[in-house]
């Protein structure tokens, strides 16, 4: 039977406060496991490789899986991120480059390179769409997983709506370009984006109407990947709420929002469409 895994970002857990001191990591791990989670995805580069496996008890002592957003500023820096992989038994690595060739035609040797590296360290190994990053948007992104057809991607949507300022409602073309994505899409994110910012509060009503684009999605997505997946494959979908500046901050540096309540309602919407689309199976079968 098919699963669905709801990881929170250990990036997002940061509080970057003017008045709140950051929790320690053990602190940031219980708090995880108490509400639920599956797991934890971290984002290291190779630098931080020993502060990320001193993690290594506190995944086992909570009970955490382990999902990793790895961040390689060379192309040799991928063997060493794919060991540390391997040291926490992450179920996936996400590569989110800081290696940019201009043309996607260049990035072709530098991604199968890492794709062959991580089948030599026996890891999964998807390519996410950031900007500032290899994949930089989405024309960009397009073009590569045409030229790379086996490469599998991590979906986080609001860069695409940032990078191309989409507008609602979404447009029969750029509809047809993130179903493109969704079908390539092996993971997704948990963020809402509008055309201006990268991060919006989702409970604000001038925002509902990207909260129903993005859930609109979300469900598509993972429809897509129900239907090409195995009966016992599980799905990873990763609530990653990021900290100031990330989340907008008033005239005070005090976030407008709470994100951590913010994660737990996204959380509960993936469940329910993950709900919603196995009830959809069911009535199909029978």
């Amino acid at each position: 039977m098919q699963q669905l895994k709801i990881f929170q970002s250990f990036w997002a857990m940061e509080l970057r406060s003017p008045d709140r001191p950051e929790r320690s990591y053990e602190e940031t791990f219980r708090m995880v496991s108490e509400a639920g989670y599956d797991g934890m995805c971290i984002d290291p580069s190779v630098e931080e490789i020993p502060k990320f496996s001193s993690l290594k008890p506190l995944y086992a002592e909570y009970g955490l899986g382990c999902m990793i957003n790895a961040f390689p500023f060379e192309t040799g820096d991928m063997q060493a991120l794919y060991g540390l992989a391997g040291e926490l038994n992450a179920a996936t690595v996400n590569i989110i480059s800081g290696v940019m060739p201009i043309r996607p035609e260049d990035a072709v040797p530098v991604i199968r390179q890492w794709m062959r590296e991580a089948d030599d360290a026996g890891q999964t190994v998807l390519f996410e769409t950031h900007r500032d990053s290899l994949l930089n948007d989405l024309y960009y992104t397009l073009q590569a997983i045409d030229l790379v057809p086996e490469m599998r991607l991590c979906a986080d949507l609001s860069h695409f709506v940032v990078d191309r300022e989409m507008r609602e409602p979404i447009c029969e073309r750029d509809q047809g370009y993130i179903e493109s994505i969704l079908e390539r899409s092996d993971c997704f994110q948990g963020r809402v984006a509008n055309r201006e910012q990268v991060q919006i509060q989702i409970g604000f009503p001038q925002h509902q109407e990207w909260v129903g684009i993005f859930r609109s999605w979300w469900k598509e997505g993972m429809r897509r990947w129900r239907k090409r997946n195995a009966d016992d494959a599980t799905l990873i979908f990763l609530c990653e709420l990021g900290p100031p500046p990330y989340a907008i901050t008033d005239g005070n540096r005090r976030e407008l929002s709470d994100r951590w309540e913010e994660a737990l309602v996204i959380r509960e919407w993936a469940r329910g469409i993950w709900q919603e689309l196995e009830k959809e199976d069911q009535e199909n079968n029978d």
